[in-house]
């Protein structure tokens, strides 16, 4: 790919909504990302973020909280475990076989939790933190964007 290809490239991308593109050839590997740079991390669970009482509403606790301050004990200790990048999650390693995590599992960190297949490479995608899988936030076999939440976990 020569220099006027790429510019070509990166023209088009910029007419279009996409946010990334990886290209990645045996000679020549290129990678685009729109908006702010980033250092580059492992394929991880990105950094967990904290629910509020307000961003808590769809998630129902095992037992239900009788008081404001009970709903916001229980908000302000989950966390969310996003995906690292585009692809289909999945909860399994194949069809046949359990979910890797389900609802009132404990996870430890590096645990593998899901699957994400990116461009025919199926990325395993290991917890961050440790606690217990309150919600899983996505469907299996569905696509998934980067950043998107995947599970509420409650730290231990």
């Amino acid at each position: 790919m020569d220099t006027k290809e790429i510019q070509k490239l990166l023209e088009f991308i910029s007419k279009t909504d996409l946010n990334e593109v990886k290209i990645e050839t045996s000679e020549l590997k290129i990678q685009v990302r729109r908006g702010v740079l980033e250092a580059p991390r492992a394929i991880a669970a990105p950094a967990p973020v904290v629910y509020t009482a307000e961003s808590l509403a769809p998630v129902t606790a095992p037992k239900a909280p009788e008081s404001k301050t009970e709903i916001e004990a229980v908000a302000s200790k989950l966390v969310e475990i996003k995906s690292p990048m585009i692809g289909t999650f999945y909860r399994s390693s194949s069809p046949d076989k359990p979910s890797l995590a389900e609802v009132g599992d404990d996870i430890s960190a590096g645990k593998v939790i899901c699957i994400l297949e990116a461009m025919k490479l199926f990325n395993e995608i290991e917890a961050e933190i440790s606690g217990k899988i309150v919600k899983v936030l996505v469907e299996d076999a569905t696509p998934v964007e980067y950043d998107q939440p995947l599970f509420l976990v409650e730290p231990a």
